[in-house]
């Protein structure tokens, strides 16, 4: 991997130098961060194979992926190999101190874990892999997040979400039938997590060129690139057709990338995450199933979007507002970004959630605090614009 160095308003900045025609070849540019991003093949998955050779391997599901891993383990074994079922007698499990402990404890004994499933089950094979000493990989059952690729577990300990250490797995394994074939809602859950780059990115350039804070251009082109590729394959998206959701599904472990690259998660989290963590927390205080982490991304989203496009309509006058209102105009509508979650089945108001409006309320007023990064909802509250949007922005999307 060759290192680069750049300068960002005088400032050196380490990066690394990765074409951007790389996008179109997951596979090469996965190898770059040793990982192998490898799709089903007639010989099924050779270099899965060939790097997990002489260790017990380990599958980890639950009872809705228990049919994919059941399925894997029998194309192993028709080439020689053998795999152990681990599932969590639960549909829905979450990465909580219980789930964590049944999960270590059947991992002893084993040299590689596989999680089968998405979000929460690469999460528990990231995270217990790694206090296991055991390498860790994930055959991917739905497009429908952005955490394949990074080297930290979102776990809920003591009843608070908190981020931990973990690794980074080292094969992803895509099968575009699956991916295909995973409900609506949860591909739908993967293009908000997506729909968001436009404003994380946006946060991220409007705080650069007002604050000064560094920005890598490698880290935000690549974003960009796999958030245009997605976009040009909207409507199949919303069909789950294969070039669809392949794109999709490449744009969300570009992502993890993008955030490696930069050292931090700007390329893929500004104020529509911070809304998510919100609510996130509102779930876990009344003991609530959480909802999918990108249909929260996808309301934050919504109203980001609206955020920066009434700017240009508020009266007052406040320092880096043309800045604003520039960074604005290129961002899609927030009724593009409904329709396209709308069709995949993903709310496009609070109260679908179950959330109640003083909530909501409550959320734009204080999920700036949760995290010292300057975004569009910092801007409005720096200058007491909020007071006037919070209305608007609650009939609009409550």
């Amino acid at each position: 991997m060759r290192k680069i160095r750049f300068s960002v308003d005088g400032r050196n900045v380490l990066c690394y130098n990765f074409p951007m025609s790389n996008y179109d070849d997951i596979v090469g540019l996965s190898e770059k961060f040793g990982v192998n991003a490898e799709y089903k093949s007639n010989d099924f998955y050779p270099v899965f194979r060939r790097r997990t050779e002489g260790k017990k391997l380990m599958l980890l599901a639950d009872e809705n992926t228990a049919v994919y891993a059941e399925a894997f383990a029998e194309g192993l074994r028709g080439k020689g190999r053998e795999a152990f079922l681990c599932v969590i007698p639960e549909k829905e499990p979450v990465a909580d101190e219980k789930t964590c402990a049944f999960v270590a404890e059947r991992l002893k004994g084993f040299g590689y874990v596989l999680a089968v499933g998405a979000g929460t089950l690469n999460d528990l094979a990231k995270y217990t892999g790694f206090h296991a000493g055991v390498k860790c990989g994930v055959l991917a059952t739905a497009a429908s997040m952005d955490g394949f690729t990074s080297g930290v577990a979102p776990l809920i300990k003591k009843g608070f979400k908190i981020t931990e250490n973990a690794q980074t797995v080292s094969d992803i394994l895509i099968d575009l039938d699956i991916l295909c074939a995973a409900p609506s809602i949860m591909t739908g859950a993967g293009a908000g997590d997506i729909l968001a780059k436009f404003c994380c990115l946006t946060d991220w350039k409007m705080s650069h060129l007002l604050n000064g804070e560094a920005y890598n251009e490698e880290a935000v082109s690549l974003m960009r690139v796999a958030l245009d590729k997605c976009v040009e394959n909207i409507a199949s998206i919303q069909k789950r057709g294969r070039e669809g959701v392949d794109a999709l599904m490449r744009a969300l472990v570009i992502s993890g990338y993008a955030m490696v690259i930069a050292g931090n998660s700007r390329p893929a989290s500004g104020a529509e995450h911070h809304m998510s963590h919100f609510l996130e927390m509102d779930f876990l205080r009344r003991g609530e199933r959480i909802p999918l982490h990108g249909v929260k991304v996808g309301l934050g989203t919504l109203v980001s979007l609206k955020m920066y496009k009434r700017i240009k309509d508020i009266p007052q006058d406040f320092e880096g507002k043309e800045t604003a209102i520039r960074l604005a105009e290129p961002l899609p509508s927030p009724e593009w970004a409904a329709s396209v979650l709308a069709s995949l089945g993903c709310p496009t108001k609070f109260s679908d959630l179950g959330i109640a409006k003083d909530t909501m309320r409550d959320m734009l007023f204080n999920c700036y605090k949760i995290r010292d990064r300057f975004t569009v909802m910092t801007l409005y509250h720096k200058y007491g614009l909020m007071q006037d949007a919070a209305d608007e922005l609650i009939s609009l999307y409550y």
